[in-house]
């Protein structure tokens, strides 16, 4: 590990994605934390163009920093989504210094974001772990978990409610038998009813009554 000059206001330390650099003293937004640097290759050369690994800064679409020299302590300060520092690039002087763009506490991380390119390529196959994306990623998992626990005592209430609700055709109570009537119905309508104005005129329209012979009746038939 390289060695760091005690008036430098950085150490490098323990982090939760490897290594990472640390303020060691109290750095005010705007100012210059580290400059990254290492050997300048050139695109337009097959040797320089061939280099591959995790450390290259791109100045322009010619000149490329490789940042991967033991020298280059900046290459320790780790990517972040909601970054304190970031990176100040300048291309004509071909160097690249790190800047705060927060008041950075001491014990507090140094961290800037790497870019959409070094980002698609190198962290998001395996996940970015940066204290914002891990704090996202809690609220997921912590979000998921309430709608399974939700979902969960919805199916009990459900259940218990199936179970407690009587099931059709298994009444406990047992209906009554039914009583065939024994009284036999007549001829004119039901037993126990009056008839109506239409049969009581058919009951009368078989008899008829027979008057009794008035007095000259009775003289001629003499």
């Amino acid at each position: 590990m390289p060695v760091i000059s005690s008036n430098k206001p950085y150490r490098i330390g323990r982090s939760k994605t490897g290594l990472g650099l640390f303020a060691t003293k109290s750095i005010k937004k705007g100012e210059k934390i580290i400059r990254y640097f290492g050997p300048l290759l050139d695109t337009k050369k097959e040797e320089d163009d061939a280099v591959e690994n995790k450390y290259l800064f791109e100045l322009d679409k010619r000149w490329t920093i490789d940042g991967s020299v033991r020298e280059n302590i900046a290459r320790y300060i780790n990517h972040s989504c909601r970054p304190n520092a970031e990176s100040d690039v300048k291309p004509r002087k071909k160097k690249i210094f790190i800047r705060a763009i927060k008041n950075i506490e001491p014990g507090e991380e140094i961290n800037y974001d790497y870019g959409t390119d070094y980002f698609k390529a190198y962290l998001k196959p395996i996940g970015c772990k940066c204290e914002a994306c891990e704090r996202k990623r809690k609220k997921k998992r912590a979000e998921a978990r309430a709608e399974r626990i939700r979902l969960k005592e919805k199916e009990e209430r459900k259940a218990k409610r199936k179970a407690e609700k009587p099931v059709k055709g298994d009444s406990r109570v047992k209906a009554k038998p039914r009583v065939k009537s024994t009284v036999k119905t007549t001829t004119h309508g039901k037993a126990g009813t009056k008839p109506t104005t239409k049969a009581r005129r058919g009951l009368n329209s078989g008899v008829r009554r027979s008057k009794a012979p008035s007095l000259n009746e009775q003289a001629q038939a003499a």
